[in-house]
């Protein structure tokens, strides 16, 4: 076993001991720190994640089944291809704010877990309950769920097996599962598979593009469609439709941060987060428009629409065959499983953190690195969720709301972390607070105002034919998304205000350090008042 010394920070030690104080709850000072800085006893070993690992973090979790699967619906929405394109224009935009915006808090603090550190180190009180408004989020959401149903219908695409409802499902399970085993028990070979999968699907949308190049020179089975010329007829006005089409955008690049969630499992995290999540969100959008560009050059309007989440197929089809359309989609069945891979990942790396807090039931069990130094127990809670949201939904809507309820709650805890930056920078001194990178004021403002409007925009109700759903109400994911992080909020009244109250205690925070693993993690304890 290895020992390494970490100076800590002002905003780190913030978070070793907590922050925040007063009512029912109490910190003990961790008994690991000193007056060189903060001892941590920990195996070396688990620095495993380098540039490239951490740059296809971010690339597989962006590069999921977005940029093949929602190009049609978010078409549908526009009306047109010219408003279409600048849609994603906009969603790269309102990304790359975000990035700057999570770079910053990022190196100031390179821990595991992503904004739970970031909105525990502004939002102190009432004390923990942004810990738990966010652990409502975290852990009753499953990410993996949507990506694991599109890798099933791919796969049923590729072998022309009639896609139904449970046989779709069941290879998403497949595909679910598998990432489960692999992540939980293999860390090493996970990671090696995770960079595979993104050279694979890299070398597919390179493949897609060229192939759009070929037919804007008219290399076409079918006869050239032409969707540039009047590109923005038929352009609609509709607020709900351009926001739910911007949705579907930002659904698509979802996963800039995605590196944030293991820095304190990374080589250099404050130096390999620079240079990866930059070049991975600079690579994905240059791909995603020109990918956009290749669809509407080789499938017709009418085609994009009535081919849903089969777009990309289309497009092979129309190029190359019926049996290039086979094969595509088994490449595009590949990259869902490098996104699932990638989602469960950093996923389970949220729930062991919050383990580490001592806030959830069971915490010892979710903040556990046993047995195969890995948060298998982590892993298996996004696992059985995401296994839940895939089953439950009737079918027809079952993936758009999946998409929906997952990316809408993703919008409220961006207005709260862009909000916690802006609020930062109007109070430097006072916060002390310092970064390797800053986002600057007017890009966290940006991003706060884009997040508000992503959360307002769909309570607008839509015009006669532009619901994202067939038979659920329009406003059906944005009840959801509040409802689950509420959910953290009860739990968070329940535990540290009307438990001590009545049980005649006060609980109190301690720090202890784990004698295998050297993971330190937090414990309440019920002191009598």
């Amino acid at each position: 076993m290895s020992r390494f010394w970490h100076k800590s920070t002002p905003v780190e030690d913030h978070l070793q001991r907590g922050g925040g104080g007063g009512g029912n709850l109490k910190d003990v000072a961790p008994s690991v720190d000193n007056e060189e800085g903060t001892f941590y006893e920990v195996r070396q070993a688990k620095r495993q994640i380098g540039v490239t690992s951490a740059t296809f973090l971010v690339f597989n979790r962006m590069i999921g089944t977005g940029i093949f699967a929602t190009p049609s619906a978010i078409f549908a929405l526009s009306g047109s291809v010219g408003l279409s394109l600048f849609i994603w224009i906009a969603g790269m935009l309102i990304a790359a704010a975000g990035l700057a915006v999570y770079l910053e808090f990022g190196t100031a603090i390179p821990r595991n877990g992503g904004e739970k550190n970031y909105l525990e180190f502004v939002y102190r009180k009432p004390k923990y309950l942004a810990t738990a408004l966010y652990a409502g989020y975290a852990v009753l959401l499953g990410w993996a769920g949507s990506n694991s149903v599109i890798f099933g219908e791919y796969i049923l695409h590729a072998a022309n097996v009639e896609i139904n409802r449970w046989n779709q499902r069941g290879v998403g399970l497949a595909c679910i599962t598998a990432a489960f085993l692999i992540h939980g028990t293999m860390l090493k070979w996970g990671l090696r598979l995770q960079n595979l999968l993104g050279v694979i699907k890299l070398l597919v949308i390179l493949l897609i593009i060229v192939s759009g190049w070929a037919a804007l020179g008219g290399a076409l089975k079918i006869e050239k469609p032409n969707n540039f010329d009047h590109a923005f007829e038929g352009t609609t006005g509709s607020a709900y439709g351009v926001v739910t089409a911007l949705y579907n955008v930002i659904w698509s690049y979802i996963g800039y941060s995605n590196a944030n969630y293991a820095l304190s499992e990374t080589k250099n995290p404050v130096r390999t987060l620079k240079r990866a999540a930059p070049l991975a969100l600079g690579s994905v959008a240059i791909l995603y428009m020109l990918t956009n560009i290749a669809y509407f050059a080789a499938v017709p309007k009418e085609e994009i629409i009535a081919s849903k989440r089969l777009v990309a197929a289309s497009l092979f089809r129309n190029v190359f065959g019926p049996k290039a359309e086979r094969a595509l989609s088994v490449f595009v069945a590949l990259s869902a499983f490098g996104n699932v891979l990638s989602v469960i990942f950093s996923q389970g790396r949220i729930v062991q953190e919050l383990g580490r807090e001592g806030i959830l039931p069971f915490s010892r069990l979710w903040a556990s690195n046993r047995p195969f130094n890995a948060p298998l127990a982590g892993l298996f809670e996004h696992w059985l969720v995401s296994v839940i949201i895939m089953l439950a939904p009737p079918p027809g809507d079952a993936y758009n709301f999946i998409l929906n309820v997952i990316s809408y709650p993703l919008a409220i805890v961006n207005v709260f972390v862009a909000g916690a930056l802006i609020h930062l920078y109007l109070h430097r001194r006072q916060w002390n607070w310092s970064s390797p990178i800053k986002a600057s004021l007017p890009v966290a403002i940006f991003f706060l105002l884009s997040n508000i409007y992503l959360v307002v925009a769909p309570f607008v109700p839509p015009s006669d034919g532009q619901s994202v759903y067939e038979t659920l109400p329009y406003w059906l994911h944005c009840v959801v998304g509040f409802g689950i992080i509420g959910a953290g909020g009860v739990y968070w009244l329940v535990w540290a205000v009307i438990l001590p109250k009545f049980g005649g205690y006060r609980l109190e925070r301690e720090v202890v350090v784990d004698s295998i693993d050297g993971w330190e993690r937090h414990v309440f304890k019920r002191v009598p008042r």
